[in-house]
């Protein structure tokens, strides 16, 4: 009878570092995917950044839950943990290298706008240009440091980045504010140009 309860306790320890290895993976591909951005210190790491650190850090978890031992799992959940994990981290790896590469291609530039707003809510934006088009998205990040997605964004004419250049407006109230960009006569904003900015 114990040594049943010992084998099942096995099962069962297996089966949860299975889960967390690769729920921690699930995690990370979700992130690669999505457009989220840190600041540390005034500074901004792309959401690309972020996702390969978290990589390294699952990818750390899952090999010492493997070597905590995965022996009790059936050897079709073994398998098809193996498969999953793989999916799991190619599709990080793809999102991974999909960001950087976009931020490389359209050269992105990332700046944190002063100052900031009621319960330290910050404005950051990702401008970008290539060739002949523009773009800028703009995102409210709180306390945590964390934004999980764009507040807002818009496009311009000829490439022009209208934040870097200073052609924006920031405004506070006492709840959030209102980040609102400008163009010029010859590179004007073709869609968009006013973002609520909440945490």
């Amino acid at each position: 009878m114990t040594e049943g309860r010992t084998q099942s306790s096995a099962g069962w320890s297996s089966a949860l570092a299975a889960a967390a290895g690769t729920g921690s993976l699930a995690l990370v591909a979700v992130a690669s995917w999505s457009g989220l951005l840190l600041v540390v210190r005034g500074r901004v790491v792309p959401g690309w950044g972020v996702s390969a650190t978290l990589l390294v850090v699952a990818l750390l978890l899952c090999r010492a839950l493997t070597r905590a031992g995965t022996a009790g799992l059936p050897r079709k959940w073994a398998k098809g943990t193996r498969l999953g994990k793989r999916l799991l981290i190619g599709a990080a790896v793809l999102g991974i290298v999909g960001g950087a590469l976009s931020d490389l291609l359209w050269s992105a530039r990332y700046q944190v706008l002063h100052p900031a707003g009621p319960g330290g809510c910050t404005a950051v934006v990702r401008e970008t240009s290539f060739l002949m088009a523009g773009a800028g998205e703009a995102y409210a990040v709180g306390r945590t440091g964390l934004a999980l997605g764009s507040a807002g964004s818009w496009t311009t004419d000829d490439g022009h980045r209208p934040v870097a250049a200073g052609d924006y407006e920031l405004i506070w109230d006492r709840t959030a504010g209102v980040l609102r960009v400008d163009g010029t006569a010859t590179d004007p904003i073709l869609d968009g140009g006013a973002t609520a900015i909440a945490c």
